[in-house]
């Protein structure tokens, strides 16, 4: 079969928000490949493949006009498209990851690369296949930097939209007592018990299709690393509740402009900001109950 190769290439901390709009359209879902190290490093391309057949017109219109949309937030270049023959393409998006040193000791390494751990540091096994989250992305990166810096043995975790799993591993490896991951998408939770197999903490993480209507709570440290408007929904939906009186919750996904709307919708949830971070436009919150 003949596919429709679509590349995008963009800083990385723009690669997971390209990535979503290509998903949409790609029955094989994404490939993000990272420039070589020392290299342009923070360069990256998200590639999809489309199918050439009778719908492959609307789709590609499709995409272009999602670039379109997004590339009024951030500058991203229009997609290149190449007609490619049947191929393991599915092994390209493995080709230029690489092993990421995040926070003072975690280690997100790439499951087909090789690594040698120093004492005190905490190796993330990851096979992000079709699912989000590869460390590379600005909002992860800030997560696990609060979740290092928060978590405690023993801990209730809850991460929503844990895409690879890559918050919800780390915090079990990092002492959590139990985690519960969920995820709208199917074949993200495929993939994140796959990872939290490969990490040997299946045991510690639960991961199951849902979202904020399937954590019951409370908890005592909440990630979630999502689109701003879904956060925004969550705060009206009862996030404030699901937090032990004492307990975080991690908000990413936001980019500078949209800070001031998002922490808004959060006070009158009765969540206090208690923290921030911010690397180039992205943004992340730390927070506590009220009172």
């Amino acid at each position: 079969m003949e596919w429709l190769q679509v590349r995008v290439d963009v800083d990385s901390e723009l690669a997971e928000a390209v990535a979503e709009v290509l998903a949409r359209f790609a029955p094989r879902g994404v490939v993000i490949e990272a420039g070589p190290e020392g290299v342009n490093a923070s360069q990256v391309a998200v590639y999809a493949y489309l199918p050439v057949d009778e719908h492959l017109a609307t789709t590609r219109r499709q995409v272009e006009e999602g670039i379109w949309h997004l590339s009024q937030i951030s500058h991203i270049p229009e997609p290149e498209f190449t007609n490619i023959a049947e191929a393991d393409w599915s092994s390209e998006w493995k080709k230029q990851l690489r092993v990421l040193h995040i926070g003072q000791r975690m280690i997100v390494r790439p499951s087909w690369l090789p690594y040698l751990a120093r004492k005190g540091e905490v190796v993330i096994e990851l096979d992000p296949g079709m699912a989000f989250g590869t460390g590379l992305h600005p909002t992860t990166q800030m997560c696990l930097i609060s979740l290092e810096r928060h978590i405690q043995p023993g801990m209730q975790l809850l991460d929503l939209g844990t895409g690879s799993g890559i918050l919800a591993i780390a915090g079990a490896r990092l002492g959590a007592g139990s985690v519960l991951a969920l995820d709208t998408d199917p074949q993200a939770v495929q993939i994140a018990r796959q990872n939290a197999r490969l990490n040997g903490v299946a045991d510690l993480i639960s991961v199951s299709q849902g979202s904020l209507a399937q954590a019951e709570g409370p908890y005592d440290l909440v990630l979630i690393n999502i689109l701003a408007k879904v956060i925004i929904q969550m705060a009206g939906q009862g996030l404030g509740e699901i937090i032990q009186p004492q307990g975080i919750v991690v908000i990413a996904g936001l980019i500078a402009d949209q800070e001031k709307e998002v922490a808004a919708e959060l006070s009158k949830a009765g969540l206090v900001i208690t923290g921030r971070q911010q690397i180039e436009d992205w943004v992340s919150l730390e927070l506590s109950r009220a009172g």
